[in-house]
């Protein structure tokens, strides 16, 4: 998707851009103000009303993506504008600044601005990067599709679980098999799935909950049974049993890696969003102090 963008027609917006940087540093070049030069100056002011005016139109994105009817150019097209504009803001607020900084609300406005473009890259490096992960992870399946997968090999199990001790084991892993879970848990993908052993298939379990990520634990308590195991029905059962939960294992794996890469593809906007607010409430301080206070 971002590649699209990025290249939206022709990378337009990179040539508006460049423009707009190559613009703002000849100024800056050819300015000769008296003293450092600050955002006070003539210079200053133009770069900082501009500055300002590609912030707010910056934040107009979020609007723009949810008014489904309107003729005003396309998502694709904003988003281009949003990146490559976005990207020049970084270098025309430095220049509005005049590299002059200290302990101040203008101060706090720019470092909010760098931090903001700054998650932006996060973002564009994410939604270059995570997608095909995604695609590739998935098989062609769905996460929809790979849950009923999932739904099918606990019946299966459930099915050919064939001793009382076999059917508490089977449903006990299941039962505590945990996707999703905390926040954490999905950008980690560790999830918290427990289960309890019978006494007597583990004497030294006794029962109590343990962990049981991506069914580990009831993988190598089948497997030390079927050793303990001559023949017979049973084995038969635990064999398969090993077999079914081998899968689920795979399957599990597939489906917390697909949690943790839409995890990841969110996690940015919980702070590049709120952040943007803050730039514009310190954007809105700045300007105030300027006409009002300085």
């Amino acid at each position: 998707m971002y590649q699209s963008i990025l290249n939206f027609k022709r990378a337009r917006y990179l040539w508006v851009a460049l423009a707009l940087s190559i613009v703002s540093i000849a100024a800056y070049w050819w300015h000769q103000p008296v003293g450092l030069p600050n955002g006070g100056t003539w210079l200053g002011y133009t770069l900082g009303t501009v500055g300002a005016m590609l912030i707010v139109w910056l934040l107009l994105l979020g609007m723009r993506k949810r008014s489904y009817r309107s003729n005003m150019g396309t998502v694709q097209g904003w988003t281009s504008a949003h990146v490559y504009l976005g990207t020049a803001l970084l270098l025309v607020g430095t220049l509005h600044a005049g590299f002059q900084f200290g302990a101040n609300v203008h101060t706090l406005a720019y470092v909010l601005m760098v931090v903001v473009i700054v998650s932006g890259f996060f973002g564009i490096f994410v939604y270059m990067r995570y997608p095909n992960l995604m695609t590739y992870n998935r098989s062609g399946d769905t996460l929809d599709g790979l849950l009923e997968k999932i739904h099918k090999v606990d019946d299966r199990s459930r099915r050919i679980a064939n001793t009382p001790n076999l059917s508490r084991l089977v449903e006990s892993a299941i039962d505590g098999c945990q996707i999703g879970g905390s926040w954490w848990q999905q950008l980690s993908g560790s999830g918290r799935s427990i289960m309890s052993v019978p006494f007597a298939m583990d004497p030294d379990a006794q029962e109590k909950a343990q962990s049981n990520k991506d069914h580990k634990l009831v993988i190598d308590v089948l497997a030390n049974r079927l050793s303990q195991l001559g023949g017979g029905e049973e084995a038969g059962a635990v064999t398969s049993l090993l077999a079914n939960f081998a899968a689920k294992q795979t399957l599990l794996r597939r489906i917390r890696r697909d949690v943790q890469i839409r995890a990841i593809l969110k996690i940015w906007l919980y702070f590049h969003v709120p952040l943007s607010f803050g730039l514009l409430a310190a954007l809105i301080a700045h300007v105030v102090v300027v006409f009002f206070y300085w």
